[in-house]
């Protein structure tokens, strides 16, 4: 079993920064990719971005690519989400996903492929 525990959510103006972070504990196996979703109010849950558990690829949804950065500590037990140029759209709930995945460089955008979900972190943007 995995358990995920997201942190570092929080209430900020349009324009700033946060880092969100997600600890990964339980099977000591790094194979696991590992997502950022959110869920604003009202509607779907969406992908953000991921990163291969190989750390040679990542993968961002359109309206964050350039803000947002995906990494992973050298041990691949914490990941993170850096997040920049925030704007009042970006306001949901983040979440994080493992995924146990056999292939290195593979960064699913789907929300069934991935396995473990952390029980989210509150981003709200003021303007």
């Amino acid at each position: 079993q995995v358990q995920l525990v997201e942190s570092g959510g929080g209430l900020v103006q349009a324009g700033a920064s946060l880092r969100l972070s997600c600890a990964r504990s339980g099977r000591t196996s790094s194979r696991y990719a590992m997502g950022w979703f959110r869920q604003a109010p009202g509607k779907e849950r969406e992908f953000v971005g991921g990163i291969s558990w190989s750390g040679d690829r990542t993968r961002y949804a359109d309206q964050v690519k350039g803000r947002f950065t995906i990494s992973t500590d050298n041990a691949k037990i914490t990941t993170y989400l850096q997040m920049n140029s925030l704007k009042p759209e970006d306001t949901a709930v983040y979440y994080c996903a493992a995924d146990r995945n056999d292939y290195p460089d593979d960064v699913p955008q789907r929300q069934w492929d991935y396995d473990y979900w952390g029980q989210g972190t509150q981003v709200t943007v003021s303007t």
